[in-house]
């Protein structure tokens, strides 16, 4: 495995420690430089990991090739962004690409089966028909599970690099890549062993139809948000009337309904407008469009994060990008 991971181009920025970890015991164990407790040890290590990780995705039957499916799916480079962008397109880089897909293509057929019976154990082979606990939706990230199961399943069925070629560049074109590409809404982090952007998991399935009432709201909301995917001119929103008639609620609904259209949502609360340009600054060259979400949004006299959020709406050096709005809720009109 070693040999094979260690001879990747494009996707050589793969990071994920699963796959390096098992690169590096496999040298071990290719070496005959280990001892089989020591050995095994950090081999159910790895194991666990990707059971904590199939668990939060919802992935079952083969975890391998689920797994590897994940990483070509949330692997960002210069090729996968440019394919979420265009698709398919003529290039010398294909040449690299097609070279690393037979790489994978190797990979998700990798013979477990010497080191198992090396060691005297079976955890490959378990994972590789695994039979998860059923689990409700909401217990794991479901954007990310339909996702990885289809590229997987399709990846299966490549003859070859070339037919593999064909099939992840369609998904990046379809889907997206990366965190931006496989989830619908997000938060921000202010851990610094975290990603500033990171995903909400668990989400209300709410549709607008949900919501008794309120027509007239409803089909300007839609007509927004219609106009804003589509890539013509749409206004900043601002929801306002009393607790509980729905505010919050339609915002969630509208991005259910416009998610398959390539919207996303990054909720951001009032202390965090100052984090605004950062923000953009992430989002403003995906392929996406992008609501900033401010729920019960108000201020005081005394509060200076208003700054922030007028200089934005108003211009300020840095203009909104034309794949932003936002979309914020009060109790004040």
């Amino acid at each position: 495995m070693h040999n094979l991971t260690t001879k990747l181009i494009v996707y050589k920025n793969i990071d994920e420690p699963i796959l390096l970890n098992l690169s590096s015991i496999f040298k071990e164990f290719e070496r005959g430089e280990y001892n089989d407790d020591e050995l095994t040890d950090k081999i159910y290590t790895q194991i666990n990991t990707l059971l904590t990780l199939a668990t939060n995705y919802g992935f079952n039957n083969n975890l391998w090739h689920s797994y590897l499916a994940y990483l070509l799916a949330t692997t960002e480079n210069p090729f996968t962004l440019v394919s979420e962008k265009v698709g398919k397109q003529e290039g010398s880089v294909n040449e690299f690409v097609k070279h690393d897909f037979k790489i994978f293509l190797k990979l998700f057929n990798y013979d477990f089966s010497k080191i198992e019976e090396k060691l005297n154990i079976d955890c490959f082979s378990t994972i590789s028909n695994y039979n998860a606990i059923i689990k409700k939706e909401q217990l794991f990230n479901n954007d990310v599970s339909q996702k990885v199961k289809e590229l997987s399943s399709n990846i299966e069925k490549a003859k070859d690099e070339e037919e593999m070629f064909d099939i992840v560049t369609d998904f990046y074109k379809k889907y997206g890549v990366g965190k931006f590409g496989l989830n619908r809404a997000f938060q921000l982090s202010h851990d610094k062993n975290m990603d500033f952007i990171i995903p909400i998991t668990s989400l209300d399935d709410v549709v607008l139809d949900d919501l008794l009432g309120y027509e007239l709201q409803k089909e300007k909301l839609i007509h927004n948000t219609e106009s804003f995917v589509n890539g013509n001119k749409a206004n900043n929103v601002l929801l306002y009337g009393d607790a509980g008639t729905g505010k919050s609620t339609s915002i969630k609904a509208i991005l259910n309904q416009y998610y398959s259209k390539g919207l996303r949502m990054i909720e951001v609360y009032k202390h965090e407008t100052k984090y605004l340009s950062k923000i953009i600054s992430q989002i403003k060259n995906r392929n996406y469009k992008f609501i900033l979400y401010m729920d019960d949004l108000s201020f005081e006299e005394s509060e200076s994060e208003y700054k922030y959020l007028k200089a934005l709406i108003e211009g300020g050096l840095e203009t909104k990008p034309d794949n932003v709005l936002i979309y914020a809720t009060s109790n004040r009109r």
